[in-house]
């Protein structure tokens, strides 16, 4: 639109001058025969069209995309402007300011002279405000360039917050300037005057970006002083070994000056004089992203990091002593159990044998016992029906045979009674029954009866 303008100035200047000065220029007899174009006809829409061009960057902007901007009117009042492309701006002034304004502190690289070797990167390459990083002092004395990183973003779509902002600063590079990187530096040297630089390599890292960070989107803490012993108890890296480590800056004073913020109720107390926050501005990032110590605090962790090294050294070398004890312990705590083990093994199965040969024995006495009563019950049964037998018997003779059919029968009963005996197995040792050897046994009985009841049955 710039150059618009100028185009319809040069133009309105144009026809101006050819309005005024062509008739002259054509009386010479030497003059271009295109003068004699411009005539008054000519002219007057040349400065009227030159005019409108120029009237014609008053009236309408370019809002870029990511930048919200303030229209101040000529009349009074102003309006927001939070999307891209051509607006109206009926001449009015505009305040652009981009939604994230990105700022880096760089750590830059000298000399031996102390002079800088590097080049600062320019703001239009990349739309990020660059500072050379300067030199904070931390609470314990000592010194390091501190290198960060910081976005701040606006408050997009609260007209009257951005409006008020924008009307205070007039421009971003006033806002940037004026406002944001006085709190920057505010919140870095409060946050090294609340931490040693021990502290900070020792794991305290992560706690001063949010302390940082807090008072940048807060408000500046209200630190108090308090005192404390000179040689305070260290961790160095990652060694698990407490140290002392004195510091030799304080002298021959055995108490050494600290600040800490100053608490009511449990919350911090903040100084809200000059916060961010009034602006409607926000916090999207702030940390840090290099530290240079200075080169006597160098020395120092050189020192201090084989004193580390050492320490680590020699307690390695006595947990693997002590791990090799334990290994030992528990080797033979080992062998106990597996030789536990084998002789509860071995009792559990003679425990085992033995019970399993009593309910053997057990079984084959019940055995015996089932075996005698089914041999006394077939006895009995034998001789019901041996008796049974004999009574037929004894009752078919007194029927009526005839003593020749009772000789013959008889001796049949004998010869048979014979032949059995002869093929029967007898006991070595037996038990007779009876008095006095008189009367038929039972054993005789029954071989009788059987004979007898097989002579009575019909050939087949």
């Amino acid at each position: 639109m710039t150059i618009l303008s100028i185009l319809g100035l040069l133009v309105a200047i144009f026809g101006l001058f050819m309005l005024l000065f062509q008739p002259r220029l054509i009386r010479d007899p030497d003059s271009p025969e295109w003068l004699k174009l411009f005539t008054r006809k000519l002219n007057i829409p040349l400065i009227i069209s030159g005019l409108f061009f120029f009237i014609l960057n008053g009236m309408f902007f370019y809002n870029n995309a990511g930048t919200a901007t303030s229209i101040q009117y000529l009349w009074g009042g102003d309006e927001a402007v939070y999307t891209q492309g051509i607006k109206l701006k009926w001449w009015g002034r505009t305040i652009p300011i981009s939604y994230e304004i990105p700022i880096q502190d760089i750590i830059r690289t000298r000399d031996t002279d102390g002079n800088f070797i590097d080049e600062l990167p320019q703001e239009e390459e990349e739309a990020i405000y660059h500072r050379t990083a300067e030199l904070w002092e931390f609470a314990d004395a000592i010194k390091a360039e501190i290198g960060i990183a910081v976005i701040i973003g606006i408050d997009v779509g609260n007209d009257e917050v951005f409006l008020n902002m924008a009307d205070r600063n007039k421009t971003e590079q006033k806002l940037v300037y004026s406002r944001i990187m006085p709190n920057i530096d505010a919140a870095l040297k409060n946050t090294c005057k609340l931490m040693d630089a021990q502290d900070y390599i020792s794991g305290a890292a992560s706690e001063f970006d949010r302390y940082f960070r807090d008072q940048l989107e807060n408000g500046m803490y209200q630190t108090e002083e308090y005192y404390e012993d000179a040689e305070l108890p260290e961790i160095i890296g990652d060694s698990s070994t407490v140290r002392k480590v004195t510091n030799k800056h304080v002298g021959s004073s055995s108490k050494q000056k600290k600040y800490k913020i100053k608490l009511v109720g449990g919350s911090p107390v903040r100084d809200n004089s000059n916060s961010l926050k009034q602006y409607g501005l926000k916090i999207l990032q702030a940390q840090v992203t290099s530290i240079d110590w200075e080169g006597s605090f160098d020395k120092r962790l050189d020192l201090q990091k084989d004193q580390v090294a050492q320490t680590q050294l020699k307690k390695q070398e006595a947990e693997k002593e002590f791990y090799r004890t334990q290994m030992e312990i528990a080797k033979g705590e080992a062998d106990k159990a597996q030789e536990r083990a084998k002789l509860e093994k071995e009792q559990i199965q003679l425990t085992i044998g033995a019970e399993t040969k009593a309910k053997v024995a057990g079984f084959k006495v019940m055995e015996e016992k089932e075996l005698l009563a089914a041999a006394k019950l077939s006895a009995q049964t034998i001789a019901v029906n041996a008796e049974a037998e004999a009574t037929k018997n004894r009752k078919l003779v007194s029927a009526g045979l005839t003593p020749q059919e009772r000789m013959s029968w008889e001796y049949e009963i004998q010869v048979g009674v014979a032949a059995e005996l002869a093929k029967t197995k007898w006991p070595s040792v037996y038990i007779a029954g009876g008095a006095g050897g008189k009367g038929s046994g039972l054993l005789e009985t029954l071989i009788g009866a059987d004979y007898a009841k097989k002579m009575l049955e019909p050939t087949k």
